[in-house]
C-alpha cells in the first residue's frame, strides 16, 4: 500500500501504525493527482479499502461537496501553503454523509521541490454512524472561499462541543439560524431540541409568557399551565433571535436565566431550573446599544462569550459559485416545476456578482427561485433575472432596497402576461396558477393560497 512516485514510500511499518493509532485519516497524492498512500483509519472512516484506494485519483475516492471549487489539495499544491481546519462534507458508499474537518501541507523532496500534497481529515460528527446523517444536514452549506468566514468554520466544532453561550452577529439574511443549527447540529445536544425565538416577534406582554410560560390562572383564559420556549428547549438549545429587540425587563429575566439557569413561569411562585444552551443572535449594534443604554451591558457580557460575525454577501462574492449551486440543488430549487435547471449561465453570473444584495443570502435564494419560475430549463439566463438585477449595473434610485415576495411574485406575473402576449390563460398554465391566483397578485391584494407555487416565503436563513 506504501508507494510514492514509483519508489518506496519512507514510511516504516512502525510509522504507518502509528499513523493508524492517532485516529485521523490521512493520505498523499502525486501532482497528478494519484493517491499515493491511504492509511487504514482513513479508510475506516470513509468506507474504503486503502489499498484499492491507492493509485486512483483523489475524487474517484472522496465524493466531497465543492471538490472541484473548493479542492483544499490544490491550493495547498499550487500555492505552496498550508490550510488548517477546513470543514467539508463527505459521502461514503453507503450514501451516509459526514462532516469533517480538513487540514492539508503540501508534499516536498529533499529540494524543496512540490511534488504532491498530504491531506489529514477528523470526523467532526461526534456520533455513532447513524446519527451522521443529523450533523450532516446543517454541513451541507459549510463549503467557502471566504477568508472572513474560515476563522468560524475552523473553530466552530470546538465551540459546538462546549456549552459555551454563543453571540451570532450580521445583517439579516446571512445565515444566523443556520449557523445556530449547526452549533446545536454538531454538540453533545443534538439529541435534544433546537428552539428558535424572535425577540422582536411579540409584545412585551406576550414575549414573557413565550419565552418562561404561565401557570394556569396567571390570567383570564389561562386555564391550564403553558410551557415556555425555554422548557421546550430542556436539554437542547434555544436561539433567541433579534435580541437586540427585546425590551429592558425581560432583558433582566433573560439575564438571570444564564447567571442562575433558573426561572419563574408568568404567574409562578416557584423557580424552575433550566438545562438549555443559550445562542443569541442580531442584526443591530450591540456596543452602541449598550452606550446608548437601551441593552443591559452586563446582559452583553454574559451573551458575548463567543462572538461570531457573519460577514454579508457582499463582501463574500467569490462564495457566489458555491452558493448558487447549493440554493439550487440543495434546496431544490432546480426541481421546482419539474424542470431540470442545470445552473446559472455565465453572463447571468456576472449580473449576480455585480449585485449589491442587501438582502444576503436570503434575496440569492428568491432571486434564483424567481429566476426558476421562468427558466424553462437548462441554464438560468440574463433574461430569467428579476429587473432589478438585470439593471444592477446601472443602478437608479432605491436600487439597494431588496425585493419583497410580493414585488418578485408580481413581476414573475406581469412578465408571464406580457410574455403570452397578454393572454392570461396561457400565463396561468405557464406558472401553474389558477386565474383568481393571477388576478389577485397582478392587483397588489392578498396573497395567494397556501398551495400558491409562487408564495416564496418558506426561507430558513435569518
Amino acid at each position: 500500500m506504501h508507494h510514492s512516485l514509483g519508489k518506496p514510500f519512507p514510511c516504516t511499518s512502525l510509522c504507518s501504525f502509528i499513523i493508524d493509532s492517532v485516529g485521523d485519516g490521512l493520505f498523499t497524492v502525486d501532482r497528478d493527482w494519484n493517491i499515493i498512500f491511504f492509511s487504514n483509519s482513513a479508510g475506516a472512516m470513509v468506507g474504503v479499502d486503502p489499498e484499492k484506494a491507492v493509485g486512483q485519483k483523489c475524487w474517484q475516492v472522496f465524493r466531497t461537496e465543492g471538490c472541484a471549487e473548493n479542492c483544499v489539495l490544490r491550493a495547498c499544491i499550487e500555492e505552496d501553503r498550508k490550510i488548517a481546519g477546513r470543514i467539508m462534507m463527505v459521502e461514503r458508499p453507503d450514501g451516509v454523509r459526514i462532516p469533517v474537518s480538513v487540514s492539508a501541507a503540501p508534499l516536498k523532496d529533499q529540494d524543496g521541490k512540490v511534488i504532491g500534497g498530504v491531506e489529514t481529515f477528523r470526523d467532526i460528527s461526534c456520533g455513532a454512524p447513524a446519527k451522521r446523517q443529523d450533523a450532516a444536514s446543517v454541513g451541507e452549506g459549510f463549503c467557502s472561499r471566504d477568508p472572513n468566514l474560515e476563522e468560524i468554520l475552523r473553530i466552530l466544532p470546538q465551540v459546538a462541543q462546549s456549552d459555551a453561550t454563543v453571540l451570532l452577529l450580521g445583517e439579516s439574511g446571512t445565515g444566523k439560524e443556520f449557523f445556530a443549527r449547526a452549533i446545536h447540529n454538531l454538540s453533545p445536544r443534538r439529541e435534544g431540541p433546537f428552539v428558535a425565538l424572535n425577540c422582536g416577534a411579540l409584545p412585551e406582554h406576550l414575549m414573557e409568557s413565550e419565552l418562561f410560560g404561565y401557570k394556569a390562572g396567571a390570567f383570564t383564559d389561562a386555564r391550564r399551565d403553558k410551557p415556555g420556549r425555554f422548557q421546550l428547549a430542556e436539554g437542547g438549545t434555544i436561539l433567541l433571535d433579534e435580541i437586540g429587540d427585546l425590551p429592558l425587563p425581560l432583558q433582566a429575566k433573560i439575564l438571570r436565566v444564564l447567571q442562575e439557569r433558573a426561572f419563574e413561569p408568568l404567574g409562578g411562585v416557584e423557580s424552575v431550573a433550566t438545562d438549555v444552551r443559550v445562542v443569541a443572535a442580531t442584526n443591530r449594534d450591540l456596543d452602541r446599544m449598550v452606550a446608548e443604554g437601551t441593552f443591559r451591558q452586563d446582559l452583553y457580557y454574559r451573551l458575548n462569550v463567543v462572538r461570531m460575525t457573519l460577514p454579508p454577501l457582499r463582501e463574500r462574492k467569490g462564495d457566489l459559485p458555491l452558493l448558487v449551486d447549493y440554493s439550487l440543488k440543495r434546496r431544490r430549487i432546480s426541481q421546482a416545476g419539474g424542470k431540470d435547471i442545470q445552473g446559472v449561465s455565465p453572463e447571468a453570473m456576472r449580473l449576480l456578482a455585480a449585485h449589491s444584495f442587501p438582502g444576503n443570502i436570503r434575496e440569492l435564494e428568491n432571486i434564483l427561485e424567481y429566476a426558476s419560475i421562468l427558466c424553462p430549463g437548462g441554464l438560468i439566463q440574463v433574461e430569467h433575472l428579476p429587473a432589478d438585477v438585470r439593471a444592477c449595473e446601472h443602478p437608479g434610485p432605491g436600487a439597494d432596497k431588496p425585493p419583497t415576495m410580493e414585488d418578485i411574485r408580481h413581476q414573475a406575473c406581469v412578465e408571464a402576461v406580457e410574455r403570452n402576449g397578454g393572454n392570461r390563460n396561457a400565463a396561468c398554465r405557464d406558472l401553474g396558477i389558477s386565474k383568481d391566483t393571477l388576478r389577485r397578485i397582478l392587483s397588489r391584494g392578498e396573497p395567494g393560497s397556501e398551495d400558491d407555487p409562487l408564495d416564496l416565503g418558506n426561507q430558513v436563513l435569518t
